[in-house]
């Protein structure tokens, strides 16, 4: 193995806190793309876009999928970033570098009136869930937070003064992220109630419970808004965390959000991940112009 790979692994645990698994995808990456500009008589450290490029044109001629070939791009990125941040070398050739064009598989997005109603009829529901439904649907879809992320969230979590939510993401990596007053008021009220049920098992989270974790799983999760899109009429298959996720970044780039900002606030180590998104883009500034184009009419 390099040891500049070596190196880029090693601030992979300490910076990120990254997974065994996550390391290993890593090196399996580093190791196929060291292969291939060996074989061309480059070094790992040393190639060129040109060699990127080739790189990229043999996994796609190997048929493997447009979403594995980004991913594993990703990783060739982050590590040429991280050699040019370490003055290995002067220039990072994966700047100009296009990402494959991925599927569109992200799932149809709740529409705003939708996410309302959802909202209304999870804070409805009966016995002591309302409240715990209804602050998750709530920080979801205005934080766009992951349902790892938000289960896990401390008590301390939320920031008064800022309006912030801390968010300790993929790898440990933390980053804050705007909430609504309205959000963190369902929130510090369902964890006052839910935190009198799980004691001190739960005293460390902003949603606990009597789960062995001591914090809301992610089934229990899952099942709240299923149970809240069926008080909403809504098909309880159209809705998940994942869903609150997409519609959160839908909506934002919907009313003039950038992929950069929306990039930070998902929390996504590339952009070639947040790019998913562009298609609602497109469409937003196919109706800018429709509708303000003089020749459009």
């Amino acid at each position: 193995m390099s040891r500049h790979v070596e190196a880029f692994l090693e601030m992979l645990v300490a910076e990120r806190g990254a997974a065994r698994n996550t390391l290993a995808a890593y090196q399996a990456d580093l190791d196929d793309f060291a292969g291939f500009a060996a074989a061309r008589g480059v070094a790992v450290h040393a190639a060129d876009a040109e060699s990127l490029r080739g790189w990229v044109r043999q996994l796609a001629g190997a048929g493997y999928a447009a979403r594995t070939q980004a991913r594993r791009l990703s990783a060739i990125r982050q590590f040429h970033r991280f050699l040019a941040r370490e003055g290995v070398r002067a220039d990072d050739p994966t700047e100009l570098l296009e990402s494959p064009r991925l599927p569109a598989s992200l799932p149809k997005a709740l529409s705003e009136a939708e996410v309302e109603t959802l909202i209304a009829a999870a804070a409805a529901l009966p016995s002591r869930r309302g409240p715990v439904a209804a602050a998750a649907a709530e920080l979801l879809y205005c934080s766009g937070l992951r349902a790892s992320e938000l289960i896990a969230l401390p008590a301390g979590a939320l920031r008064a003064e800022e309006g912030l939510v801390a968010v300790r993401g993929k790898g440990g990596k933390e980053r804050l992220v705007p909430i609504s007053a309205r959000a963190r008021e369902l929130a510090l009220a369902a964890r006052t109630d839910a935190a009198e049920r799980a004691g001190a098992k739960g005293a460390r989270w902003l949603f606990p419970s009597r789960a062995a974790s001591g914090h809301l799983t992610r089934q229990s999760l899952a099942l709240l808004l299923k149970e809240a899109a069926l008080t909403a009429g809504i098909d309880p298959a159209r809705v998940s965390p994942h869903v609150l996720r997409h519609s959160f970044a839908s909506h934002l780039l919907g009313r003039g959000a950038d992929l950069r900002s929306l990039q930070v606030l998902l929390g996504h180590a590339d952009i070639a991940t947040t790019q998913i998104y562009t298609k609602v883009l497109e469409a937003r500034l196919k109706a800018l112009v429709e509708a303000h184009h003089p020749l459009a009419q």
